[in-house]
């Protein structure tokens, strides 16, 4: 075995260690530390992935060198080491972007709190990738679960704490049907392993045993990750929680929180159940639905918004429903699309939202749109990071969005009739709502200020306020609109990576 094939559960185990570490630490401390952590993290999934280039081929990491089921094993691909380069790189970047916030609004005793949370979320989003036992994945998801709880309500708000708690009735409700389904599954398969699973659930179906517990189990596993990931009519919970966290904190859970639960679930499809069983058994036809229907719901929601972190909230209602339409769509093509539109994403909405704080921090702290007059202006690098995130959520082409479109709507005439027209409708709809709430967002920012535009105490305190700029939050925007446009520049090899990676699932 090669040295480098032991770097996913070195990565776990680092990242999971440090949150009992950071526990004792101070808030200088925890801070090095945790950069230390997603640095090593980086560099380690980084070497991963250029060997997995190399070799094109999975491998297993067997913990202890005991099989299943006396022991518990990883599995890493190309899709798995470049998925954990990806998630290591957006959170890094997310908490140096938003430090000075977390300084501010996150008392000083409890800042130690805040990275122990992110270090234990950190292990759980890198659990689900690599993990290749179902029950782990269920403990890393419920990790996941309370990591995104503390990040939300660390600064301890009655609005964060109201919406920490929406958060946990919600997530436990989808954790629940996860847990059911898992266990309706390991009854009828005797298995935990994925490949084990995935077996004999072919053989169980093959022979026609058993199909409607297994039904029923694919439905619970699948409603209870939708659920978590904020699929609607299942997002109540996200404005609140994206809108009155840290901006750290709303970064990290709008761009890798709800991933972790989608690739995971991307892994059911293929690892657990197979890809041609998830389709004969009708479930992407309830997700192309409410796909759809998040696409045009999520977007009119943002519209009518007047608090541009809900507005940007309400946006990720929105994309989550492009993924699953994606996945509605039953293809290949389409599963790339989505998984695609996984990276888009991430790397838009954390820019996003740092953004909106930099352009609230020059306007009173305001959050409202009336008092945003002006805000590009004042400062010029949140402006145009905004800028550029409106112009890839909306799909302009050498932004990653654009691709995105390009794709789904690629992948929706390779199918039939009946979701050819829906998802083209939708699409062309969706982009026009996101044209209207995004395009008017960057045109309040850039309208010159002035007595007639904003109230006279909002104009003195615009005016009035300190407005200079941390040169780590410049640099991290800067990053962030690079990536994305890498995304959207350079897009093929990246789809032929996706590709890759889906095909070493099957």
């Amino acid at each position: 075995m090669d040295f480098v094939q032991n770097f996913p559960f070195f990565s776990i185990l680092l990242s999971l260690g440090s949150g009992v570490l950071t526990s004792v630490m101070n808030k200088r401390a925890a801070r090095i530390w945790n950069t230390f952590v997603l640095t090593a993290v980086s560099a380690m999934s980084a070497a991963l992935f250029v060997y997995m280039l190399r070799v094109k081929e999975p491998f297993t990491f067997m913990m202890g060198h005991f099989p299943a089921p006396w022991g518990n094993e990883i599995r890493a691909g190309i899709l798995e080491a470049g998925m954990a380069l990806f998630f290591s790189i957006i959170m890094i970047l997310s908490i140096k972007g938003g430090e000075r916030h977390i300084d501010s609004e996150v008392e000083e005793s409890k800042v130690n709190l805040f990275y122990i949370m992110i270090n234990l979320l950190l292990s759980s989003l890198l659990a689900l990738i690599y993990t290749n036992d179902l029950f782990t994945a269920y403990v890393f998801v419920e990790i996941n679960t309370i990591s995104a709880c503390g990040l939300i309500m660390i600064t301890q708000h009655g609005r964060a704490i109201e919406a920490a708690m929406r958060y946990m009735i919600m997530s436990s409700l989808g954790s629940g049907l996860l847990l059911m389904g898992l266990c309706i599954l390991y009854d009828i398969t005797g298995h935990l392993l994925m490949s084990n699973i995935k077996e004999k659930v072919a053989l169980v179906y093959a022979q026609g045993t058993y199909n409607v517990p297994l039904v029923a189990s694919i439905g619970m596993i699948c409603v209870g990750l939708a659920i978590k990931s904020a699929l609607y009519p299942f997002h109540t919970w996200l404005p609140d929680a994206y809108g009155y966290s840290t901006v750290s904190s709303a970064a990290i859970l709008s761009s890798l929180v709800s991933k972790g639960y989608i690739f995971l679930l991307i892994k059911i499809f293929y690892r657990v159940v197979g890809f041609d069983i998830i389709v004969d058994s009708r479930i992407m036809n309830i997700f192309f639905v409410f796909g759809l229907a998040g696409m045009i719901m999520g977007s009119v929601n943002a519209i009518l918004e007047n608090d541009i972190r809900r507005m940007v909230a309400f946006s990720s209602v929105a994309q989550i429903g492009y993924i699953y339409m994606g996945f509605g769509l039953g293809t290949a093509f389409g599963m790339v699309a989505a998984v695609f539109h996984i990276l888009s994403h991430a790397s838009t909405k954390s820019r996003l939202f740092m953004a909106s704080a930099g352009l609230s921090d020059v306007s009173g702290k305001s959050k409202r749109f009336e008092d945003l007059t002006g805000s590009g202006y004042r400062n010029p690098i949140a402006g145009i990071a905004f800028m550029a995130g409106a112009c890839s959520m909306v799909g302009i082409p050498l932004f990653s969005g654009f691709i995105s479109k390009l794709l789904f709507a690629q992948a929706a005439v390779q199918n039939s009739i009946l979701k050819l027209l829906p998802a083209l409708l939708c699409l062309a709809v969706s982009t026009v709502l996101n044209a209207i709430y995004f395009m008017r967002t960057v045109i309040r920012i850039y309208t010159p200020i002035d007595a007639g535009t904003v109230g006279r105490k909002n104009l003195k305190m615009a005016l009035g306020m300190d407005i200079r700029i941390c040169p780590v939050y410049t640099v991290v925007l800067l990053l962030m609109m690079r990536l994305n446009m890498l995304l959207g520049c350079c897009s093929q090899p990246i789809v032929n990576w996706i590709e890759s990676g889906l095909g070493m699932f099957g």
